[in-house]
């Protein structure tokens, strides 16, 4: 009868702790953006499109509207410019880039954080069907790489080569 009463008594005990920690509403929060805390971590794919234009001997600037896809499968919308330091002699249409982005130190993730100016190494040419490449690390806090995830692509008649500015803000 004894063991019966204590075990009544421990089960009442843990009922009440556990109807108490629901009643409270305490839950654990969720962060509101995900954090990469190892560095290297595919975070997602930036793609942009480049306005065209002309290239003046010496660089270019041109205008971008770029979408962010995270893992997650969340979406961030960027615009910006990207220029160019070097060789650049010819007119371009409109171009496509796409980078896997990377993470180069533990950062957050999410609500604009690809904003700021990347620099990097880039070529391309275009004789109709044009190709190049950008590899671009930079960002607010230098915490992102971008790596060319495939060949620009375009159209046009251009030869470009030096180094590549991206400056990108959040988007609309």
């Amino acid at each position: 009868m004894r063991k019966i009463v204590i075990v009544a008594a421990a089960v009442s005990v843990a009922f009440g702790s556990a109807a108490s920690a629901a009643s409270t509403g305490h839950h654990p929060k969720k962060p509101s953006e995900p954090v990469a805390s190892e560095p290297k971590q595919r975070l997602g794919t930036l793609s942009c499109e480049v306005a065209g234009g002309v290239g003046m001997i010496i660089g270019s600037n041109k205008q971008v509207s770029c979408t962010f896809k995270q893992r997650t499968g969340r979406v961030e919308r960027y615009t910006g410019t990207i220029g160019k330091l070097g060789i650049d002699i010819g007119v371009t249409r409109k171009t496509y880039l796409s980078w896997v982005v990377i993470n180069t130190a533990p950062t957050r993730v999410g609500e604009g954080a690809l904003a700021g100016t990347y620099v990097g190494a880039s070529a391309g040419a275009s004789v109709g069907l044009g190709l190049g490449a950008n590899a671009l690390v930079g960002g607010n806090s230098k915490n992102f790489a971008l790596q060319p995830l495939s060949a620009e692509a375009g159209t046009g008649l251009n030869v470009a080569a030096g180094v590549s500015r991206l400056q990108l803000q959040p988007g609309r």
